[in-house]
């Protein structure tokens, strides 16, 4: 195809593939740095014994350049785009195309499948595009959040009313309650608080691109309470059950409080590329 000798294109699609190289094999500095003070408070023996492990699992995997998790996810893509760089369906499909690179290269496991007849194009854009999210910016940027299914699958939404404010916590605490070891504690909360039914859920998404190892008073909050719960990592008992809980708000309808709840296991994985034709 002739975009494919577009700087531009190839800049997008090499940024994507080097993004997602990088999250698949290692872990950001603040979820390493959040999983090795959890290890430092954790009292549990056998809870300690799971973070040596997940802790040995990432050196390991960091060392030899391969997935920290064989779930490698279904990919997620954020773009910031700033005003020179025209929004046309070339970009989305260098985007489609750094995940096929990251595909054969990384590799990643084949999970996008289509979701009644699941066919498995096995390039991990289902034939078509990955997820792409685009927001305004001052430069063209890459963001990837591989997503495995263990956690995603135990994201919840609910639909609360204006006086409910107070069942937030209880909402995420009960979220994970009913997860139990299935996300593979600790885990990462991001909440979505307002804005609409989809949006809430995009809200809860986009917070678990924050850092994870500072929280406000009211993340802590929410986070004690998930903690109090003492699943402990992979579910076998602890005081560690969440390792952080990250919030973004949007206003909302007067008569609505919509609340999302996306689990993200300890493989927390992220990376962002600076893309310069």
């Amino acid at each position: 195809m002739e975009r494919r000798a577009s700087g531009l294109w190839e800049a997008v699609a090499s940024a994507t593939a080097s993004a997602f190289e990088e999250a698949e094999t290692t872990l950001p500095a603040d979820v390493l740095e959040t999983i090795e003070e959890a290890r430092k408070r954790e009292r549990n023996p056998v809870a300690r014994t799971q973070l040596d492990n997940i802790l040995e699992n990432v050196r390991y995997a960091g060392e030899h350049g391969l997935p920290i998790c064989q779930d490698t996810g279904v990919p997620v893509v954020y773009l910031t785009v700033p005003p020179a760089v025209p929004l046309t369906r070339d970009l989305y499909a260098a985007v489609a195309e750094g995940v096929r690179r990251a595909t054969a290269a990384v590799p990643l496991r084949p999970n996008v499948v289509d979701p009644l007849t699941r066919q498995n194009t096995g390039e991990n854009t289902g034939g078509g595009m990955p997820a792409i999210h685009v927001t305004p910016g001052d430069d063209l940027t890459v963001t990837v959040l591989p997503k495995g299914a263990g956690a995603e699958n135990c994201s919840r939404i609910a639909m609360l009313l204006p006086s409910q404010t107070g069942e937030i916590a209880r909402f995420a605490a009960e979220t994970v309650l009913l997860a139990g070891g299935k996300p593979c504690p600790p885990i990462v909360l991001g909440i979505g608080i307002g804005s609409t039914f989809d949006g809430a859920a995009a809200l809860a998404k986009e917070a678990l691109l924050l850092r994870i190892n500072e929280m406000t008073g009211y993340e802590q909050e929410i986070c004690d309470a998930v903690n109090a719960l003492c699943i402990g990592p992979m579910g076998l008992g602890g005081d560690v059950t969440a390792l952080a809980v990250k919030v973004r708000q949007g206003h909302c309808h007067t008569a609505s409080l919509p609340v999302a709840v996306n689990v993200q296991c300890w493989a927390h994985r992220r990376a962002t590329r600076r893309v310069t034709p």
